[in-house]
């Protein structure tokens, strides 16, 4: 990153130019719902760095073409897309397992491993800074990390046995990743279903109000037909009880989170594995978006694979996550490709607000270093990837690292401290924009 800087003046215009190719139509259709999310997105350097994969890979592909550690198979594996120190947490997997991984694959793509490594190094950056760290401390977190997940890249790669690199569950997580596992085990279904639904009339309906949108017959008309395009996609060991896919209710809702701005959202209410009311399911069908990586791979091979953008999110989560959710699938609504997943009673995100000693900081780096790799090295044969990335990616990372073991460490460290820098200078060039009207649309 040896380019000169760019005035505040000159990379305002650059970071208004990417917002709208990264967002304007969707701001254009519900500049409300982009309101919040900038108002998010000010509130400090990290949640800028949250929503902003757009221009973090505008950066990169302007200063980094090619790289070390990166060849015609380590440039093209499965890789997050938006891997940071906050997209990690809790999901009940296809077994009935509570397990603590990565979360949140809105993004997800294939291009460089080394891109997912460097935007999660720049997170522990922008975490430590307002930890208040110091800049050796900040290093040492990136070493750790590396160190991690070059440590079990290996092990992956030489053939360890499952039972020798568990996932994190119950039995195995410790410190804030145990804790998460355990409040997501304290949580239950009919907590969930008593927070948005009611009974009326002797069956379950979603309640009124709390975000959800009533819709009308035409709309409701459209969600059911994608409801029965979705079913074709689900695996078929997911479909046990025919009466589970009973649909009781529909309802809108507004897209929330800063990175679900302005996308329409149905939630589904399904009968769920028995006709005990308590056992019912809620479902959400959301439009998928396209992921801010796959502007800046020119690999037509992986351009072509996908359908549309739902069909990407759901390959590329069964992909990178072992036994995934039992109801991911997609379908389309209205032309664009849809996401379809469980709202899940057992979803806990990381929480970094009490995670302040130093050692306990460094004990979850390191562990977030091993679910990085694992999550490299997940390739599910299942998922109907195969072809796309025929190769062992643990062997190729584990090869590609081994030819400069020293320089791994090195490369996180430099692109943390310089890319975390910049975010922290960006963020500052975005609120005064911001604040003072620049921003088009809004």
């Amino acid at each position: 990153m040896s380019d000169p800087q760019p005035t505040a003046e000159q990379r305002g215009e650059q970071i208004l130019s990417v917002f709208d190719t990264a967002f304007g139509e969707l701001l254009a259709a519900d500049p409300a719902a982009f309101r919040v999310k900038f108002r998010k997105m000010a509130s400090s350097a990290f949640a800028f760095y949250r929503g902003t994969a757009c221009l973090f890979y505008g950066d990169l592909e302007r200063e980094q073409h090619g790289g070390p550690y990166l060849d015609d198979r380590t440039g093209r594996v499965w890789i997050h897309g938006d891997l940071h120190a906050e997209n990690f947490g809790t999901y009940m997997d296809a077994q009935g397992r509570l397990i603590f991984n990565v979360n949140d694959f809105d993004e997800a793509y294939v291009g460089p491993f080394t891109w997912d490594l460097k935007r999660f190094a720049a997170s522990v950056a922008l975490i430590g800074y307002t930890k208040a760290l110091s800049d050796e401390q900040i290093t040492d977190l990136v070493r750790i990390y590396a160190a991690a997940y070059r440590e079990r890249i290996h092990d992956l790669a030489t053939g360890a046995k499952s039972d020798e690199v568990p996932p994190f569950t119950l039995d195995t997580a410790q410190g804030p990743l145990l804790d998460a596992l355990r409040d997501a085990r304290s949580l239950t279904r009919f907590g969930l279903l008593e927070s948005m639904t009611e009974i009326r009339d002797f069956e379950r309906r979603f309640a009124p109000g709390g975000g959800s949108i009533e819709l009308d017959a035409a709309t409701r008309y459209k969600v059911l037909a994608a409801f029965d395009g979705y079913l074709e996609t689900l695996p078929e060991s997911s479909l046990t009880r025919p009466d589970s896919y009973r649909v009781k209710d529909v309802v809108g809702r507004r897209g929330i989170g800063i990175g679900s701005a302005g996308l329409p959202s149905y939630n589904i209410l399904l009968e769920g594995n028995s006709d005990a009311l308590e056992n019912d399911v809620v479902i959400y069908l959301k439009q998928a978006q396209t992921p801010a990586v796959s502007r800046h791979i020119t690999d037509g091979a992986v351009r072509d694979y996908f359908r549309h953008e739902g069909h990407r999110t759901v390959i590329s989560q069964r992909a990178l996550q072992a036994h995934a959710d039992p109801w991911l699938g997609w379908t389309e609504l209205d032309g664009a490709g849809q996401l379809v997943a469980e709202v899940s009673p057992y979803a806990v995100d990381l929480d970094w607000s009490d995670i302040d000693d130093w050692e306990e900081i460094a004990a979850v780096i390191a562990d977030l270093g091993r679910a990085t790799a694992t999550m490299h090295s997940a390739a599910d044969d299942e998922s109907g990837h195969s072809d796309l990335v025929p190769f062992s990616t643990e062997r190729a990372i584990d090869a590609a690292i081994a030819a400069d073991e020293e320089g791994f460490g090195d490369l996180l460290v430099d692109f943390a401290h310089e890319y975390g820098a910049r975010a922290r200078r960006d963020h500052q060039i975005f609120v005064d924009l911001f604040r003072n009207g620049r921003i088009p649309g809004l």
